[in-house]
Protein backbone atom coordinates (compact mmCIF):
# COMPACT_ATOMS: atom_id res chain seq x y z
CA UNK A 1 0.00 0.00 0.00
CA UNK A 2 1.55 3.09 -1.38
CA UNK A 3 2.23 6.13 1.41
CA UNK A 4 -0.63 8.50 2.36
CA UNK A 5 1.56 11.63 1.79
CA UNK A 6 3.01 14.47 3.24
CA UNK A 7 1.93 18.00 4.11
CA UNK A 8 5.07 18.70 2.11
CA UNK A 9 3.61 17.17 -1.04
CA UNK A 10 2.47 20.66 -1.53
CA UNK A 11 5.15 22.47 -3.65
CA UNK A 12 7.36 25.20 -1.18
CA UNK A 13 5.73 24.20 1.76
CA UNK A 14 8.87 23.13 4.51
CA UNK A 15 8.09 21.46 7.78
CA UNK A 16 10.71 21.51 10.78
CA UNK A 17 10.25 19.92 14.24
CA UNK A 18 12.29 20.63 18.04
CA UNK A 19 11.88 18.88 20.78
CA UNK A 20 13.22 17.74 23.79
CA UNK A 21 12.42 14.26 25.72
CA UNK A 22 14.86 13.59 28.61
CA UNK A 23 15.52 15.23 32.25
CA UNK A 24 12.02 15.98 32.96
CA UNK A 25 11.01 17.54 29.41
CA UNK A 26 7.95 15.93 26.92
CA UNK A 27 7.52 18.50 24.63
CA UNK A 28 8.55 20.55 21.42
CA UNK A 29 7.27 22.41 18.40
CA UNK A 30 6.29 22.25 15.01
CA UNK A 31 6.85 24.85 12.31
CA UNK A 32 5.61 25.16 8.50
CA UNK A 33 7.08 27.84 6.42
CA UNK A 34 5.00 28.69 3.67
CA UNK A 35 5.66 29.80 0.19
CA UNK A 36 5.57 33.63 -0.63
CA UNK A 37 2.62 35.10 -1.00
CA UNK A 38 0.51 32.16 0.87
CA UNK A 39 -3.19 32.80 1.91
CA UNK A 40 -4.25 31.88 5.30
CA UNK A 41 -7.27 31.29 6.72
CA UNK A 42 -8.53 29.59 10.62
CA UNK A 43 -10.97 27.94 11.96
CA UNK A 44 -11.51 27.47 15.84
CA UNK A 45 -13.90 25.33 17.40
CA UNK A 46 -12.34 24.07 20.64
CA UNK A 47 -13.84 25.56 23.94
CA UNK A 48 -10.05 26.23 25.25
CA UNK A 49 -8.08 27.43 22.48
CA UNK A 50 -4.52 28.76 23.19
CA UNK A 51 -3.70 30.81 19.86
CA UNK A 52 -1.40 33.66 18.47
CA UNK A 53 -2.14 36.20 15.29
CA UNK A 54 -5.90 34.59 14.50
CA UNK A 55 -7.52 37.79 14.05
CA UNK A 56 -5.11 38.79 11.33
CA UNK A 57 -6.90 35.77 9.45
CA UNK A 58 -10.12 37.18 9.53
CA UNK A 59 -11.30 37.75 5.90
CA UNK A 60 -12.09 41.63 6.62
CA UNK A 61 -8.91 42.42 7.91
CA UNK A 62 -5.95 43.62 6.19
CA UNK A 63 -3.25 41.53 5.61
CA UNK A 64 -4.12 38.23 3.45
CA UNK A 65 -0.35 36.77 3.86
CA UNK A 66 1.11 34.25 6.29
CA UNK A 67 4.52 33.02 6.16
CA UNK A 68 4.88 30.57 8.86
CA UNK A 69 2.27 28.33 10.96
CA UNK A 70 3.64 27.49 14.23
CA UNK A 71 2.19 24.13 16.25
CA UNK A 72 3.69 23.66 20.01
CA UNK A 73 3.35 22.44 23.31
CA UNK A 74 4.00 23.77 26.21
CA UNK A 75 -0.13 25.45 26.97
CA UNK A 76 -0.04 29.19 26.74
CA UNK A 77 3.35 29.19 27.17
CA UNK A 78 4.09 28.17 23.84
CA UNK A 79 2.51 30.73 22.17
CA UNK A 80 6.37 32.15 23.09
CA UNK A 81 7.69 29.71 20.36
CA UNK A 82 6.30 32.08 17.79
CA UNK A 83 9.03 34.81 19.00
CA UNK A 84 11.89 32.34 17.55
CA UNK A 85 9.93 31.64 13.94
CA UNK A 86 8.93 35.58 13.56
CA UNK A 87 13.21 36.17 14.07
CA UNK A 88 14.20 33.15 11.57
CA UNK A 89 11.89 34.64 9.29
CA UNK A 90 12.75 38.47 9.67
CA UNK A 91 16.53 37.36 9.07
CA UNK A 92 15.79 36.32 6.05
CA UNK A 93 13.45 39.49 5.52
CA UNK A 94 10.65 37.50 4.51
CA UNK A 95 7.25 39.04 6.45
CA UNK A 96 5.31 42.27 5.68
CA UNK A 97 7.02 45.12 4.20
CA UNK A 98 6.35 48.08 6.63
CA UNK A 99 9.15 49.99 5.20
CA UNK A 100 11.91 51.22 2.57
CA UNK A 101 14.36 49.09 4.11
CA UNK A 102 14.17 45.33 2.50
CA UNK A 103 15.11 44.35 6.44
CA UNK A 104 12.02 46.01 7.51
CA UNK A 105 9.54 43.18 7.88
CA UNK A 106 6.98 41.60 10.15
CA UNK A 107 6.67 38.35 9.61
CA UNK A 108 3.12 36.60 9.95
CA UNK A 109 3.05 33.44 11.90
CA UNK A 110 -0.49 32.54 13.00
CA UNK A 111 0.09 29.94 16.53
CA UNK A 112 -1.42 27.30 18.38
CA UNK A 113 -0.68 25.13 21.15
CA UNK A 114 -1.41 22.08 23.25
CA UNK A 115 -1.69 21.26 26.54
CA UNK A 116 0.86 18.91 27.57
CA UNK A 117 2.49 20.53 30.63
CA UNK A 118 4.22 18.25 33.01
CA UNK A 119 3.97 14.95 31.12
CA UNK A 120 7.46 14.38 31.04
CA UNK A 121 8.01 15.08 34.63
CA UNK A 122 8.88 18.92 35.36
CA UNK A 123 5.98 21.30 35.04
CA UNK A 124 8.56 24.16 33.82
CA UNK A 125 9.63 22.31 30.82
CA UNK A 126 8.24 24.10 27.93
CA UNK A 127 9.04 25.14 25.02
CA UNK A 128 10.33 28.83 24.30
CA UNK A 129 11.24 30.79 21.20
CA UNK A 130 14.49 29.00 21.11
CA UNK A 131 12.57 25.75 20.08
CA UNK A 132 10.06 28.29 17.25
CA UNK A 133 13.76 28.92 15.84
CA UNK A 134 15.07 25.42 15.76
CA UNK A 135 12.01 24.46 14.32
CA UNK A 136 12.14 27.15 11.43
CA UNK A 137 15.93 26.85 10.97
CA UNK A 138 15.25 22.66 10.59
CA UNK A 139 11.96 23.00 8.03
CA UNK A 140 12.79 21.07 4.93
CA UNK A 141 10.99 19.87 2.00
CA UNK A 142 10.14 16.16 1.14
CA UNK A 143 9.19 13.27 3.70
CA UNK A 144 8.64 15.34 7.26
CA UNK A 145 8.97 12.73 10.20
CA UNK A 146 5.40 11.67 12.08
CA UNK A 147 4.37 10.28 15.54
CA UNK A 148 5.74 11.82 18.56
CA UNK A 149 7.93 14.40 17.40
CA UNK A 150 7.86 18.10 17.33
CA UNK A 151 4.87 19.62 18.96
CA UNK A 152 3.24 15.90 19.26
CA UNK A 153 6.03 14.54 21.78
CA UNK A 154 4.05 15.02 24.75
CA UNK A 155 0.49 14.17 22.88
CA UNK A 156 -1.66 11.78 24.18
CA UNK A 157 -5.35 11.10 23.15
CA UNK A 158 -8.12 8.78 24.48
CA UNK A 159 -5.43 7.05 26.87
CA UNK A 160 -2.89 6.61 23.78
CA UNK A 161 0.25 8.49 22.99
CA UNK A 162 -0.30 11.06 20.80
CA UNK A 163 1.44 12.50 17.99
CA UNK A 164 1.89 14.33 14.78
CA UNK A 165 0.55 12.86 11.48
CA UNK A 166 0.11 14.26 7.91
CA UNK A 167 -1.61 12.63 4.66
CA UNK A 168 -1.69 14.58 1.09
CA UNK A 169 -3.81 13.79 -2.11
CA UNK A 170 -4.37 15.37 -5.89
CA UNK A 171 -7.46 16.44 -6.72
CA UNK A 172 -7.12 17.62 -10.38
CA UNK A 173 -4.83 20.16 -10.63
CA UNK A 174 -4.55 20.72 -7.29
CA UNK A 175 -2.56 19.08 -4.48
CA UNK A 176 -4.42 19.15 -0.70
CA UNK A 177 -2.21 18.19 2.27
CA UNK A 178 -3.02 18.12 6.18
CA UNK A 179 -0.70 17.90 9.05
CA UNK A 180 -2.18 16.89 12.96
CA UNK A 181 -1.14 17.42 16.23
CA UNK A 182 -3.54 15.01 17.75
CA UNK A 183 -3.55 15.43 21.67
CA UNK A 184 -7.39 14.78 22.05
CA UNK A 185 -9.62 13.94 24.92
CA UNK A 186 -11.64 11.50 22.98
CA UNK A 187 -9.96 8.72 21.15
CA UNK A 188 -8.92 8.01 17.39
CA UNK A 189 -9.24 4.14 17.89
CA UNK A 190 -12.45 2.21 18.59
CA UNK A 191 -12.36 -0.02 21.59
CA UNK A 192 -14.58 -2.19 20.06
CA UNK A 193 -12.13 -3.12 17.07
CA UNK A 194 -9.24 -1.64 18.37
CA UNK A 195 -8.77 0.25 14.91
CA UNK A 196 -8.89 3.67 14.17
CA UNK A 197 -12.90 5.15 14.00
CA UNK A 198 -11.36 6.78 10.37
CA UNK A 199 -11.48 3.98 7.76
CA UNK A 200 -9.72 5.48 4.74
CA UNK A 201 -8.45 3.35 1.59
CA UNK A 202 -5.08 3.81 3.51
CA UNK A 203 -6.24 2.70 6.28
CA UNK A 204 -8.45 -0.17 5.28
CA UNK A 205 -5.39 -2.07 3.25
CA UNK A 206 -2.32 -0.43 5.57
CA UNK A 207 -3.19 -1.91 8.95
CA UNK A 208 -4.06 -5.08 9.69
CA UNK A 209 -7.10 -5.87 12.43
CA UNK A 210 -5.89 -6.62 15.99
CA UNK A 211 -5.92 -10.17 17.44
CA UNK A 212 -8.18 -10.79 20.24
CA UNK A 213 -5.78 -10.30 22.66
CA UNK A 214 -4.54 -7.35 21.45
CA UNK A 215 -8.12 -6.10 21.05
CA UNK A 216 -8.57 -6.34 25.12
CA UNK A 217 -5.60 -4.44 25.47
CA UNK A 218 -6.36 -1.70 23.76
CA UNK A 219 -10.03 -1.78 25.35
CA UNK A 220 -8.85 -1.39 28.71
CA UNK A 221 -7.13 1.43 27.99
CA UNK A 222 -9.01 3.86 25.02
CA UNK A 223 -12.28 2.70 27.31
CA UNK A 224 -11.25 4.33 30.45
CA UNK A 225 -12.27 8.34 30.77
CA UNK A 226 -9.03 10.25 29.95
CA UNK A 227 -7.53 12.49 32.69
CA UNK A 228 -8.90 15.74 33.77
CA UNK A 229 -6.93 18.19 31.79
CA UNK A 230 -6.78 20.24 29.10
CA UNK A 231 -6.94 18.72 25.66
CA UNK A 232 -6.69 19.95 21.56
CA UNK A 233 -5.72 18.96 18.64
CA UNK A 234 -4.38 21.43 16.41
CA UNK A 235 -3.14 21.34 12.69
CA UNK A 236 -2.86 22.89 8.82
CA UNK A 237 -4.51 22.20 5.97
CA UNK A 238 -3.08 24.00 3.09
CA UNK A 239 -3.94 23.29 -0.62
CA UNK A 240 -2.07 24.42 -4.21
CA UNK A 241 -5.19 26.24 -5.60
CA UNK A 242 -5.73 29.67 -5.15
CA UNK A 243 -7.76 31.15 -2.46
CA UNK A 244 -8.44 34.44 -0.81
CA UNK A 245 -9.04 34.61 3.18
CA UNK A 246 -12.53 33.36 2.97
CA UNK A 247 -11.62 30.68 0.75
CA UNK A 248 -9.14 29.76 3.39
CA UNK A 249 -11.10 30.15 6.19
CA UNK A 250 -13.98 27.42 4.68
CA UNK A 251 -10.66 25.64 4.15
CA UNK A 252 -9.99 25.21 7.70
CA UNK A 253 -13.41 24.75 8.29
CA UNK A 254 -13.90 21.72 6.52
CA UNK A 255 -11.02 20.51 7.80
CA UNK A 256 -12.57 19.99 11.25
CA UNK A 257 -15.42 17.99 9.25
CA UNK A 258 -12.36 15.54 9.16
CA UNK A 259 -11.23 15.83 12.70
CA UNK A 260 -14.80 15.02 14.20
CA UNK A 261 -14.74 11.96 11.88
CA UNK A 262 -11.13 10.67 13.31
CA UNK A 263 -11.52 11.74 16.89
CA UNK A 264 -15.16 10.94 18.81
CA UNK A 265 -15.75 12.46 20.58
CA UNK A 266 -13.80 16.02 19.86
CA UNK A 267 -14.59 19.69 20.22
CA UNK A 268 -14.80 19.42 23.27
CA UNK A 269 -15.16 22.20 26.11
CA UNK A 270 -11.82 20.91 27.49
CA UNK A 271 -10.41 20.69 23.83
CA UNK A 272 -9.05 23.65 22.41
CA UNK A 273 -8.99 22.38 18.62
CA UNK A 274 -8.05 24.81 15.72
CA UNK A 275 -6.82 24.91 12.24
CA UNK A 276 -5.29 26.82 9.78
CA UNK A 277 -6.10 26.65 5.94
CA UNK A 278 -3.71 27.83 3.44
CA UNK A 279 -3.95 28.46 -0.18
CA UNK A 280 -0.31 28.65 -1.76
CA UNK A 281 -1.90 29.24 -5.41
CA UNK A 282 1.09 26.73 -7.03
CA UNK A 283 -0.60 25.06 -9.13
CA UNK A 284 -1.16 28.56 -10.75
CA UNK A 285 -4.63 27.04 -12.66
CA UNK A 286 -8.31 29.31 -11.87
CA UNK A 287 -10.65 27.19 -10.06
CA UNK A 288 -14.28 26.36 -10.60
CA UNK A 289 -17.11 25.99 -8.00
CA UNK A 290 -16.98 22.80 -8.51
CA UNK A 291 -13.26 21.95 -8.09
CA UNK A 292 -13.40 23.94 -4.77
CA UNK A 293 -15.76 21.95 -3.59
CA UNK A 294 -13.52 19.02 -4.50
CA UNK A 295 -10.58 20.25 -2.59
CA UNK A 296 -13.01 21.17 0.22
CA UNK A 297 -13.96 17.86 0.25
CA UNK A 298 -10.42 16.81 0.18
CA UNK A 299 -9.36 18.70 2.95
CA UNK A 300 -12.16 17.02 4.95
CA UNK A 301 -10.54 13.69 3.97
CA UNK A 302 -7.09 14.21 4.71
CA UNK A 303 -7.33 15.79 7.55
CA UNK A 304 -9.16 12.95 9.12
CA UNK A 305 -6.16 10.74 7.90
CA UNK A 306 -3.94 13.01 9.19
CA UNK A 307 -5.15 12.69 12.24
CA UNK A 308 -5.03 8.71 11.96
CA UNK A 309 -1.99 8.66 10.84
CA UNK A 310 -0.48 10.49 14.00
CA UNK A 311 -2.01 8.09 16.33
CA UNK A 312 -0.86 5.03 14.54
CA UNK A 313 2.61 6.13 14.01
CA UNK A 314 3.20 7.35 17.75
CA UNK A 315 6.02 5.43 19.71
CA UNK A 316 5.68 5.31 23.66
CA UNK A 317 8.00 6.93 26.15
CA UNK A 318 8.82 5.38 29.10
CA UNK A 319 6.48 5.97 32.18
CA UNK A 320 4.62 7.42 29.51
CA UNK A 321 0.93 6.30 27.88
CA UNK A 322 1.18 3.13 25.39
CA UNK A 323 1.31 3.82 21.86
CA UNK A 324 -1.14 2.09 19.55
CA UNK A 325 1.88 0.69 17.86
CA UNK A 326 2.94 -1.14 20.97
CA UNK A 327 -0.58 -2.78 21.79
CA UNK A 328 -1.47 -4.11 18.55
CA UNK A 329 2.61 -3.96 17.09
CA UNK A 330 1.28 -6.87 14.80
CA UNK A 331 -1.12 -4.00 12.66
CA UNK A 332 1.57 -1.51 12.44
CA UNK A 333 1.71 -0.41 8.42
CA UNK A 334 4.93 -0.24 6.89
CA UNK A 335 4.18 3.16 4.84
Amino acid sequence: MSNPGFLTDVHGVRVGHAHRRRGGWRSGTTVVVLPSGSVGGVDVRGGAPGTRETDVLRPENLVDRVDAICLSGGSAYGLGCADGVMRWLAERAQGVRVGEPETWVVPIVPTAVIFDLGRGGRFDARPDAEFGFRAARAARSGAEPQGSVGAGTGARAGGLQGGVGSASCVVGDHTVAALAVVNAAGSVIDPATGLPHERSTWTTLALKRPTATERRRIAEVVSVPPPSALNTTIGVVITSASLDKAGAQRLATSAHDGLARAIRPSHLLRDGDTVFGVATGSSGASTTLEERDAVLAAAADMFALACTRAIVTATGHLAGPPAWRDLAPGSVPLG
